[in-house]
């Protein structure tokens, strides 16, 4: 139908309004027909989608600012795994160290955790009971931590990383010593005993000296100590890093020795202490972080727990814990010694907090982390069956703990030409 202006002035009014109403009705019905929502002759009613959180990245797990309130950094995390994951696997992503992830996750197969289960991250650490300068390293948490130089105006830092230590019988030896000397790409030279034992107890000749490359023990990096024998070294089995798996000396992931062997200037104080219980402060709480005690430990943690456990807390903590009149839950204590996961929890809060540290955690991607040393595809984990060669021979010939036993030398500053330990 054409209309025009001048035709429209003639119509009556009723009519004019009449007409008005049924174009109104035409162009609504073109808009339902156009396929307006919940319209008939269009779409059905879409319910919008629920807005899912994306999964957030994990907390650094590296470096660390230390705040003057706190004994504790990091935070304790989980992840979910994939159905190819290994633990080895999730705990070289996250930095942390075999021993370690196993004791935060009990029931967890190592090599089959299953695709979605959840897994703790066990990144949130006391300080060791020492002081806060060079190298630190706690034997029992299987951990080393590195204080760099704190220059005026600045905040003191720590960077930390897993280590493998001595197994039975090849302890890594207590006390204070320095680094004297380093190299890239260094050449190992064995002990006779552990010539001696590699023939005996696994067939393999060893030569005098190993060259550097993919069969030396000692990696691409390697810090010398001023005990003869031991070193803080690489390794070509990172597998073994959070274990019990070399002959004294402390090693690292590969790629954590190469950002140390930058940091830390020849000179720098090691200190090794033994602690399977770390207490300190945080939230205005005093925590504890339990650890297995080594096997080799000869203190008595069963029969003298308490006198030991005393004795393991720094005399500021005592002081502290007196003046704010606040005292230790020993139940507490004694459920988490029985069964340690590595995690700190209040000494005060009661023994059953810890589930709730856990169910409280946030969940992160599983991915390397930020700021993280490897590049998360390099230098993968081994499989199920060489990893345990690593473990094979943790009950040692009497020959080898009577070598590993023998006096050690006292610190010096000269370079050490003789045989040494891995």
């Amino acid at each position: 139908m054409r209309c025009h202006t001048d035709d429209m002035r003639t119509l009556p009014t009723k009519k004019v309004l009449l007409l008005a109403a049924l174009v109104v009705s035409f162009t609504s019905g073109c808009s339902l027909l156009d396929g307006a929502p919940g319209s008939w002759g269009g779409k059905k009613n879409e319910s919008k989608e629920p807005v899912v959180p994306a999964i957030p990245d994990p907390v650094p797990t590296h470096r660390f600012d230390i705040d003057a309130t706190t004994d504790i950094v990091g935070v304790v995390q989980k992840t979910q795994a994939s159905k190819e994951d290994t633990l080895t696997d999730i705990a070289r992503r996250f930095n942390v160290g075999y021993e370690e992830i196993v004791r935060a996750n009990p029931g967890v197969d190592p090599w089959v955790p299953g695709e979605g289960r959840e897994i703790v991250i066990p990144s949130q650490f006391i300080l060791p009971n020492a002081p806060r300068e060079g190298i630190v390293i706690n034997a029992a948490a299987m951990r080393l931590f590195y204080y760099p130089k704190v220059k005026k105006g600045e905040q003191q830092v720590v960077h930390t990383y897993p280590i493998g230590i001595g197994k039975v019988g090849w302890k890594t030896p207590e006390g204070s010593t320095t680094l004297v000397r380093r190299k890239k790409d260094p050449e190992w030279r064995p002990t006779a005993s552990i010539i001696r034992e590699h023939l005996k107890e696994r067939g393999e000749k060893l030569e005098a000296v190993v060259k550097a490359g993919p069969d030396n023990p000692l990696g691409r990096h390697a810090f010398y100590l001023g005990w003869p024998t031991y070193m803080i070294h690489g390794t070509n089995k990172p597998a073994g890093v959070g274990l019990r798996s070399s002959h004294g000396c402390i090693r690292l992931y590969p790629e954590d020795i190469a950002q140390l062997f930058e940091l830390a200037p020849i000179g720098t104080k090691v200190s090794v202490v033994n602690q399977p219980y770390v207490f300190g402060w945080h939230d205005g709480a005093l925590h504890i972080q339990a650890f297995d005690v080594l096997e080799d430990d000869k203190r008595d943690w069963k029969k003298a727990q308490a006198k030991l456990l005393n004795k393991a807390m720094a005399e500021r903590i005592k002081t502290e814990l007196a003046a704010r009149k606040e005292k230790i839950d020993w139940e507490a204590v004694a459920k988490l010694s029985e069964e340690p996961r590595g995690i700190p929890v209040s000494v005060t809060g009661g023994p059953d907090q810890l589930d709730a540290i856990v169910a409280s955690a946030a969940i992160v991607q599983n991915k390397v982390a930020p700021g993280a040393t490897w590049d998360g595809l390099s230098d993968l984990p081994v499989d199920e069956a060489t990893f345990q060669e690593l473990v094979q021979d943790r009950e040692p010939s009497v020959e080898s703990a009577e070598a590993a036993a023998a006096p050690m030398a006292p610190p010096s500053g000269k370079p050490s030409t003789k045989p040494s330990t891995n």
